[in-house]
Formats: structure tokens, sequence, C-alpha cells
């Protein structure tokens, strides 16, 4: 009896422990707890997600225009384009205007672009020949369409010593090459520097009616100041409007270079012809009277004019002209001719093997010498 009461007992404590107790399984094989596990090195992080901005992300194909140039870039110009320009006016300080010794002074041009090429900052105007007049540094011209006109600008200074002085100035393009203007390539300034003058005194303007020549920056004519043909021993004789002289001596030591150089190119020396001599002159005196260093006559002639006025039946006429001060000799002046790269055509001209006959001429007033040579065919 106590036995089967003692088993029963046992029993019911089994089943209440299993019932309600918490009894800890015990594992068939030992749990290990991992310390340090690395990661596995094949599983890719999650990415981050975007942050939405303000600012839109362009495309891959976009491009950012670049910022633009503060410098304005040279006009384009094709290779067959031509360089021409044509004198208009002076805008200030015209020739022969009285200055005061050392005054600082503006002179203005007012060009055309008769050309084709666009004219920009790349095109400058430089100093060429004579006096400097204070000149340093060239300037870049403005852009200047075909057809618009320009007014061309230096700052200059008058000497401290009274006289006459001319300083030439040109247009350069590109390739620093100069660009003709009219018939000749030279803007100038020619001033009287005086003392006691205050500021600047611009000469007389010419009687209404007066001729304007047709290119260049010239002095206006004075009344009467044309050299004429007048009747003479041996016919037409040229007779100065002014005190300006010749110099048979300097024209002999000229046309002497000049055949002598046509004879160093293998080519036969040019008969000097009296009519062609007599419109030479005419025009050299003209040029000393009127300080003009171009073809064109204060008269508004052309050197075919002044051959025909001579009665010279011409079927074509050139010229060379040349001015300075202190004058050039006769080979000085053939010289300046055959080299002058400015101006090819006056070496064309004294190589010429179309024009058959020549006059010569020479002309000095108030330290300038005036050189002339008529080219013509009959």
């Amino acid at each position: 009896m106590l036995r089967k009461l003692t088993l029963t007992l046992l029993l019911l404590t089994l089943l209440l422990t299993a019932c309600g107790g918490k009894a800890t399984p015990t594992p068939e094989t030992p749990t290990v707890t991992p310390t340090n596990t690395p990661a596995p090195t094949n599983t890719p992080l999650p990415s981050p997600t975007p942050v939405p901005t303000d600012t839109p992300t362009l495309p891959p194909t976009a491009t950012v225009p670049p910022e633009p140039s503060a410098t304005p870039l040279p006009p384009t110009n094709t290779a067959d384009c031509t360089n021409q320009g044509a004198f208009v006016t002076d805008v200030s300080i015209p020739d022969n205007a009285t200055i005061q010794a050392g005054m600082v002074f503006t002179k203005t041009w007012r060009i055309r672009n008769a050309g084709t090429c666009i004219w920009g900052p790349d095109y400058t105007l430089d100093y060429y020949s004579g006096d400097r007049l204070g000149f340093t540094t060239p300037i870049s011209l403005p852009v200047t369409l075909p057809g618009s006109t320009v007014d061309l600008s230096l700052r200059l200074q008058a000497p401290a010593d009274p006289n006459t002085y001319q300083g030439n100035f040109v247009i350069k393009n590109p390739k620093g090459l100069v660009i003709a203007i009219d018939e000749d390539s030279r803007l100038w300034a020619i001033i009287n520097v005086a003392t006691g003058v205050k500021g600047i005194a611009t000469p007389t303007p010419s009687p209404t009616g007066t001729p304007t020549p047709a290119s260049g920056s010239t002095l206006t004519p004075t009344p009467a100041s044309t050299a004429t043909n007048t009747p003479g021993a041996q016919g037409n004789t040229v007779t100065p409007a002014c005190a300006a002289t010749t110099d048979p001596a300097k024209v002999a030591a000229m046309l002497n270079a000049l055949n002598a150089y046509r004879a160093q190119n293998n080519l036969p020396a040019l008969p000097v012809n009296d009519k062609l001599s007599q419109a030479a002159q005419r025009h050299a005196y003209d040029m000393a009277c009127n300080r003009l260093f171009y073809h064109t006559g204060s008269d508004g002639s052309t050197p075919a004019d002044r051959v025909a006025d001579t009665g010279y039946q011409a079927a074509e006429v050139t010229e060379n002209a040349y001015g300075s001060w202190p004058p050039l000799d006769g080979p000085g002046v053939i010289n300046q001719w055959a080299t002058n790269q400015v101006e090819p055509k006056h070496n064309e001209n004294l190589l010429t093997t179309t024009y058959t006959e020549i006059g010569v001429a020479y002309a000095f007033f108030d330290n300038f010498g005036y050189y002339v040579i008529v080219f013509a065919k009959p």
C-alpha cells in the first residue's frame, strides 16, 4: 500500500513539472556563440537614397556654353578680299595749321573703307616716315565695314623748334602690309610750329570754287598758286607761282641714275621728251608751292591732264613723284622708288617696257625738294 502511494506522488510531481515549470532542454550538441564574425564579402551594400536638391542635373550629353570673351574677336575675312582706303577729310588739324611749340594736339583723319575686307582690331594705324611728332605706339582700328567711314586719331606733339614739320602715317593689315589710300598710302600731318602762338591757328579756308584734291591730306592752295604753262622761246615753258626753283644738275643726276638702273636690268635708256618734261615740271612746282605729295594737282589735274595740256598725244601716261625734307639727290630718289615696297608701282615704272618716253623735273622750295618723272607712250 505504501509503495503504491509513493509511486503515485512521484508521477504527480513529474506531471506538474511538465505542465507549469521552465525546464531547459539539454541539447545534443553544445551551442557556440560566434564573436567578431566578418560579414560576407560578396554581399552588396545597399545604395544610399539620393537626396533631392533645387539644382537640376544636366544630362550626360549636355555641354555648358563658354563664357563670352571680354575682348571682341577680329572679323573674319575671306582670303581674296581686298584692302583699299579713301581719304574723306581732315577732321582736326588741317594741313599747314600753325601750332604752338611743344603743344600736344590730336590729329584726326576720316577714312572710308573702299575695299571688300572688314577692318578690325588686328588692323593698325602706324608711323611710316618723316617727323614722328611724338608718336610712340600704333593704334588698333575699330570694326569698319566696307563702304563705311572711320575717324582715326593720333595724339601728337609739336616739336620745340619753330619750323614746318610733316609726319606720315599708314594703315597696316593683319600681316603688317600697308594699305593703299587712294593713289598713295600715307596719311600725313603737316604743321607749322611757332612760338608766341596761343594754341592752334588754322589756315584761312580757300575761296569757294577752288577744287579740292581727290585724295590724301593736302594743303589748301592759295589763290593763283597753280603753276601754269606760258609762252617761251622754245614753246610752252613752266613758271612757278611761288619762289620755287629748279636745279638742272639734280635733274641730270636723276636721269643718269634712272638709265644706269635700267642698264643693270638689261633695259635700254628712256629718251627725254621736252613736252613731257614740261608736264613734269608743272607738277613739281605745284607740289613745291602747295606742299603736295601725290599725283593730283592743286587744280585737280591728273598726270594725263598735264601731259595733254602740253599738246603731247599720249596713248598711256603714268608718273612717279616724290618730295622730302631735306631733299634727296638724284640717285637717292631713284633708289627710294626702286626699293619702296609700299608702292611697288614706282619701281615698275622705272623698269617699264610699256612706256617709251619720259619727262623729268625737280623743284625746291622752303627746304623741301620735289622730283617728278612722267612716263608716256604716244
